[in-house]
């Protein structure tokens, strides 16, 4: 199964809008995304579900592991790293 490693930069964390942006970002693939924030040893969380990814505590400086798995999975993953590298503001 396909993951990438990240560290969430955002000043509020994947909290608020960039959680939202996640979760639309993830949704447009088909895709099983599954998020673990590895800073604080929590999930894996559905990576379409806002309130199991809030569950995680994704805070800035977070490191996150995201894996993928379905016939968009390496799509999926581009998409959520160039999101994350790119602050949230895609």
């Amino acid at each position: 199964m396909p993951e990438i490693t990240a560290i969430v930069q955002h000043e509020a964390g994947l909290h608020a809008r960039p959680l939202a942006q996640f979760v639309k970002t993830a949704r447009k693939f088909d895709a099983s995304i599954r998020v673990t924030n590895l800073t604080r040893n929590r999930g894996p969380a559905e990576g379409t579900s806002p309130l199991n990814l809030m569950l995680l505590a994704v805070s800035q400086g977070h490191e996150i592991r995201i894996e993928a798995d379905g016939p968009e999975a390496e799509e999926a993953l581009v998409a959520l790293r160039t999101l994350i590298n790119q602050d949230f503001e895609g």
